[in-house]
Formats: C-alpha cells, structure tokens, sequence
C-alpha cells in the first residue's frame, strides 16, 4: 500500500489505464481533425470519434444522435438551461431547481435571472430528496424547465428521476438533470428517467478531464435548444469547436468498461464504503452518516463528527486525500450549501467530511483510513477538552 491514499473521487477520478492507452495513438499518429473530410486522417479521427459516441449513448441507453460533446458536465450544463431558456423564451420565463444542485446549476440560474427570468429554488428533506408534491405545487403555464441533480456530489442521495420527469412529460415542462456524479457509478437510463436533458462528464468516471457531454432527446415533444457557441457548425450545430478527439476516444472507452464493470465497481466499492462506516462509526461516539441511508451512492460516505472541526481533520491526515465538500467550492469559506439545505447546524456541516471510494480503492487501504481517522478523532477532540479545561 502506498500514501497518500486517495478518497476524493468525486472531484475527480484517476484515468483507467485501459483508457490512457486507447488515446496515445490519437495524440500521436492518428493526429487528423474529425471535420477533415478529404483524407484518411480526417476519416479515422471521425470514425473514431462516432464509435465513442455509439459507446457513450449506450451507457445511458440513448441513441447515437442524441450525444453532444462538450467540454465537461459544465458546459453541458450552461448549454441546457441558457440553450432552453433561449429558445423557449417565449412560452415563459419560470425555471425550478432545488436548493442541493452543483454550482454550475446555481450560478447559471443567477446569470439567467439576471437576464429576467424566474428561478424557484425547492428545499429537500433531511435526506437531501425533493418533494414531488412541492415541484407540483410550484409548476405553471409559464414554467420551461425542471432541474434535478440525479445523485448529490455531497452526500450521495439519489433523486426520484423518473416519477419527477413523469410529472414534467404530462404538464409539457423540459426536464434536466445533472448526473456528473451517477453516470458509470449506477444504472442510467435515459428513456426510464424521462429526462429530455442530461449532464455528464468524463473525468468523474475514470476518463480524462475536458470532455463531457450533453444528451439531447430527439424525439417527442418539441424543444428548441439554442446553440451557445458560434463557429463551424461542428456536433448538429449545437456545440462548434475542433473536436477533442483523444478526450473523445478516451471518454468512449471509459463508457464501454462502465458499461461492463459497473455492477462489479458498485457492489465492491459499497461492500468498501460500509467497512469504512461502520469501523468509524464502531469505534467513535457521536458520529452520524450524512444523506439517505439507502438511496446512496455506492462509494459515497459523508460522516460527520461532532466536536471537531473538519478542516482540522483534514490537516491532521494529510496521507488520506478526503474533502470537506464539492471541489467546485473549495475556495469557498462558506459552509457547504448542500449540508445546510439537509437541515444540519453550522457546526455539524463544518465537521463534515466526504469520503469517495473508487474503482482503484483497495480494502487495505479502506484499514488504514479507519485506523488513521479514529487516531486523529480522538486526538483533536483530547486536545478540544483540554482547552476548554484550561480556559474554564
């Protein structure tokens, strides 16, 4: 085993080999733009570049023409709500999201309402999951689209989709969802959900950085989706710009081993992440999971432990990479906007830690972290006593 140890893999995960190697030729040899149509290099880049996304359309169970490329979950984003917020502008103006979304959701919502649209912000219950009943009770003739992260960046929970992309198909509302963190990690069905939009990335599922993409459903009920970007006409229209073809290669193949790993990655990793649990939560007092219990990511554990600050964790384990929230935040110092929005006081979010096991975690690994975080708890919260005895 060698430290540091890394748990962070909702920020980012590390390239499968196996798709390190699909790419090289592609950065090397096989150099040709996928919009040369007049040679052989052109004609291998292109090909190559539909067969990643025959590979990803699979993995979510969509048709090849509905994949967009772009550059990441938020880009894909951004060109969904400002792409629908422009083209159906004239329907209405009222966009509904929940208060737990990734920043790239919330910040492009505040853009929007900048340009006079209207965004309702739904609360969630301690588990972090929205009412239906609440979407319903907000929904109006003027309401354009729904947003619905699939499974939380913080606390793992998983959402409702399908019941709530049911809702929006009978009041003819476009349903989107960011599903950055769910994509290659469970089942994604895009049909099953009812999402006519859905966000996701590479890099979160063990591809590389700075390509992701967009599905955009193409048939049913009318969306017109505006393109964001301006050039030559390059993904339908829909996103122009030079094709990233090894990111392209390498984010297919990161697709075809999801696709063939996933069940095996999920229940190995959960099987990690309930030893992780219950050896903390065995061995410490006044320790408690954060999010739903059961409808979770698998390799999602936020735990909170009280009486100690998490950024003082953190420092004091600096072999274990871990975070204290989304990495999108990290220069933030406010308390994480998702912790709060379950409910938990100010002191409880701040002594929050997310755990993200991943496909390269190792049980000895997932020994070691318990061993080193039951061996700082217990000191910080000593020396917490302490100070208080010497201050009292």
């Amino acid at each position: 085993m060698k430290l540091p140890i890394y748990l962070d893999n909702h920020a980012t995960t590390m390239v499968d080999p196996r798709v390190v190697e699909v790419m090289i030729p592609y950065l090397s040899e096989q150099y040709g733009n996928a919009a040369s149509n007049h040679h052989e290099f052109g004609w291998k880049a292109g090909a190559a570049v539909e067969l990643a996304r025959n590979r990803v359309a699979h993995l979510i169970g969509a048709r090849n023409d509905e994949i967009v490329f772009t550059s990441g979950a938020t880009e894909s984003i951004n060109l969904a709500f400002k792409g629908i917020a422009e083209g159906h502008h004239s329907k209405g103006e009222h966009i509904v999201t929940v208060a737990t979304e990734h920043k790239a959701v919330l910040d492009t919502c505040k853009t929007l309402e900048k340009h006079g649209f209207k965004v309702t912000h739904l609360g969630v219950d301690h588990h972090g999951i929205v009412s239906l009943d609440d979407i319903k009770r907000v929904l109006t003739e003027r309401t354009i689209l729904v947003s619905v992260m699939l499974a939380n960046n913080e606390i793992g929970t998983i959402a409702p989709l399908a019941q709530i992309g049911a809702l929006c198909r009978s009041r003819d509302v476009l349903f989107h969802s960011d599903a950055s963190q769910a994509v290659g990690k469970i089942p994604v069905d895009v049909v099953d959900l009812n999402v006519d939009l859905l966000s996701f990335t590479g890099h979160k599922m063990y591809g590389p950085k700075g390509i992701g993409a967009l599905y955009v459903r193409a048939s049913g009920p009318r969306m017109n989706l505006i393109p964001q970007m301006d050039g030559g006409g390059h993904e339908r229209g829909l996103r122009s710009g030079t094709l990233n073809v090894p990111a392209i290669v390498g984010f297919g193949k990161a697709a075809e081993l999801a696709d063939a790993e996933l069940n095996d990655d999920a229940s190995r990793t959960a099987a990690l992440r309930d030893m992780l649990v219950e050896g903390i939560t065995s061995s410490l007092d006044d320790v408690a999971v954060n999010g739903h219990p059961t409808e979770r990511l698998p390799h999602n554990a936020n735990i909170r432990f009280r009486h100690v600050k998490g950024d003082i964790l953190m420092m004091d384990m600096k072999d274990i990479a871990v975070s204290s929230g989304s990495a999108c935040s990290s220069a933030s110092p406010e308390p994480s906007h998702v912790l709060t929005a379950i409910g938990l006081s100010r002191e409880d979010v701040l002594s929050s830690i997310r755990f993200g096991l991943g496909r390269f975690t190792t049980k000895e690994e997932i020994g070691y972290t318990i061993q080193r975080v039951v061996e700082v708890v217990k000191s910080a919260r000593t020396q917490m006593l302490h100070h208080q005895f010497a201050n009292s």
